[in-house]
């Protein structure tokens, strides 16, 4: 059986549908408001889709301004919202309650603004992150942070949850490469954050709002960093015997202060299911590999990979296979960001998302594999091996709520062994529902009431994107 609760809806609120409704239509343009059941069906759930809950309605502005006239008016007439992008969370971070009216930013997305001069893109939260990169490549820029989803997901969604991806060992995730956001309260005050420029002065409330999972605010435009491109970039394959060989050589290089541009980590079956999709050329004789990315200058590029090469040696490499042309590399990329897509073609999964150090990283490979088995279960490990944030899939059939519960139980283990590892619940995929209830087990009552005040202060009644990211008992009000 399903083991994450949702709250009982609010008294009054469903009661009181017909009225909101007619409310909210007063705020919005025609056809920005969905109400009709079949309609909002596409917004029950996100990409933790074991768990659906159909919304009260959803509204879908097109400006800042139509924001903070549904957001004060949800305030006075307490009302639930859920904030959304693309649905593309993976930890539940979008699904709604019956009780709640879902805010959704897909109708604004325009870019802004882009200054080259001062290498900066302003955008509204509805463009998707690869969009970004595709208006500066032309002329030698691009937007750093490439999660997985990148060609669906959007800057609000990567605000919200700190999105990362495989080149944050280089660049850094969403919070390194934004500059400024506008915000929304729940009361509709509309407040610039940051800027065009490096840092503001005062409180680092941009660096608050940058994780905080829709609940202190929705975010409608961003200004986000843009990075000259290097000069040349190439992926390299690294088979191993095992698992731990592989996890030993990344503790390795980055223990020799290499800071490749990714690199990235693929058990065998993920290596099969990836390479049945995609045809990228992995090997497949080998129980691990390592995609490692360089870039530079040719004599750079070089001089890194003698060096990666020397460490991969000593940890009992099997296969080195350098990417030849520009063909080659997008096909190696494109393996690894299809590898959720490719695994959901062969089953139903959870994908987890915990971080442990990169010198913990062999033992908890050896860990997951024993965890995951003790349930019968299969999985693949597929993640960014260069800042430890592991991403294993657990394989079962979500049509059987014996094997769903077995699934989200051996998750369970695996966020907290990361935990247990010295590192932490999440690295980019946030906590959601999927992680909410064991935040307990990385944090001590009094770290977490501290932060619920925080939260509290934005939101005195709990009313922005409910029943994520804290239990549901023991919450501090403002």
């Amino acid at each position: 059986m399903s083991q994450i609760a949702f709250p009982t809806p609010e008294p009054g609120i469903i009661e009181r549908r017909d009225s909101i409704l007619a409310g909210l239509a007063a705020l919005l343009p025609m056809g920005s408001l969905i109400t009709q059941e079949d309609e909002r069906r596409a917004f029950e759930t996100d990409a933790l889709t074991a768990y659906r809950r159909l919304p009260l309605a959803v509204a879908l502005p097109t400006s800042t301004e139509e924001v903070s006239r549904v957001l004060k008016y949800c305030r006075d007439a307490g009302i639930y919202v859920v904030p959304r992008g693309a649905g593309t969370s993976l930890s539940g971070g979008a699904i709604p309650q019956e009780d709640a009216i879902v805010v959704g930013l897909s109708k604004m997305s325009r870019i802004i603004e882009i200054n080259l001069t001062d290498r900066y893109a302003r955008v509204q939260a509805g463009v998707t992150n690869l969009a970004i990169s595709e208006a500066v490549v032309a002329d030698g820029f691009f937007y750093a942070p490439d999660p997985s989803s990148q060609l669906a997901c959007t800057i609000g969604g990567n605000i919200g949850m700190n999105s990362g991806g495989a080149h944050c060992l280089r660049y850094g995730v969403t919070t390194n490469n934004i500059l400024g956001v506008t915000l929304v309260t729940l009361d509709g005050e509309i407040i610039e954050l940051g800027g065009a420029h490096l840092d503001s002065g005062g409180l680092d409330l941009l660096g608050l709002m940058v994780g905080s999972e829709g609940q202190l605010g929705i975010v409608t435009e961003a200004t986000v960093r843009l990075l000259r491109a290097a000069e040349g970039a190439r992926p390299v394959l690294f088979g191993f015997d095992s698992a731990e060989d592989a996890g030993q050589c990344v503790a390795a290089i980055i223990g020799a202060g290499l800071i490749p541009v990714a690199m990235e980590y693929m058990d065998r079956l993920a290596i099969e299911i990836c390479e049945g999709f995609a045809h990228a050329g992995y090997p497949l004789d080998v129980e691990a590999m390592l995609i490692i990315e360089v870039e530079g200058s040719e004599a750079e590029m070089e001089a890194q990979l003698a060096k990666i090469n020397a460490i991969a040696t000593a940890h009992g490499v099997k296969v080195i296979r350098e990417s030849m042309s520009a063909m080659e590399s997008a096909l190696i990329w494109k393996g690894r960001k299809s590898a959720f897509g490719a695994t959901g073609r062969i089953a139903d999964y959870i994908c987890m998302d915990g971080t442990v150090p990169t010198s913990r990283l062999p033992e908890a490979l050896r860990r997951t594999g024993e965890i995951v088995a003790s349930y019968g279960l299969r999985v693949a490990n597929v993640f960014h091996a260069g800042d430890g944030n592991m991403h294993p899939l657990v394989l079962y059939n979500v049509n059987d709520e014996a094997e769903q519960a077995k699934a989200e139980a051996a998750g369970n283990e695996l966020l907290k062994l990361c935990v247990d590892l010295g590192g932490c619940l999440t690295g980019e995929h946030g906590v959601g529902i999927e992680k909410r209830d064991l935040m307990p087990h990385q944090f001590n009552p009094q770290d977490l009431a501290q932060q619920m005040r925080v939260r509290a202060v934005f939101d005195p009644d709990w009313r922005l994107n409910p029943a994520k990211v804290f239990p549901l008992a023991g919450r501090v009000l403002a």
